[in-house]
């Protein structure tokens, strides 16, 4: 049976969807997401609500530390604010083991 995931915060799809904005507006960036993630590029604009898509994106960006710091600097907020962020999307309170 479909069980909806639980609805994620608003400032978490928020920023999430700014950090996928920085990611398409980079071509280099784009085709390392698309080659890390498996997912394809008309997947990406029409999911790009999907908290599932969200979710991958600022694990893309929390796997880099450099990409990480870059965004965030870019984007004005703190560092922590991406992984604050990621625990408000679906998966994001699933222990990290690294």
């Amino acid at each position: 049976m479909f069980r909806a995931p639980a609805p994620a915060d608003d400032t978490a799809i928020t920023l999430a969807l700014g950090a996928l904005a920085h990611i398409a507006g980079n071509d280099a960036l784009s085709a390392r997401f698309l080659g890390d993630t498996g997912i394809m590029p008309g997947d990406v604009a029409a999911r790009a609500t999907d908290p599932d898509v969200l979710a991958a994106v600022l694990d893309f960006f929390l796997a880099d530390e450099a990409l990480l710091l870059e965004f965030a600097a870019g984007a004005g907020i703190a560092p922590d604010a991406v992984a604050a962020a990621r625990r408000a999307l679906p998966g994001g309170m699933l222990p990290h083991w690294t």
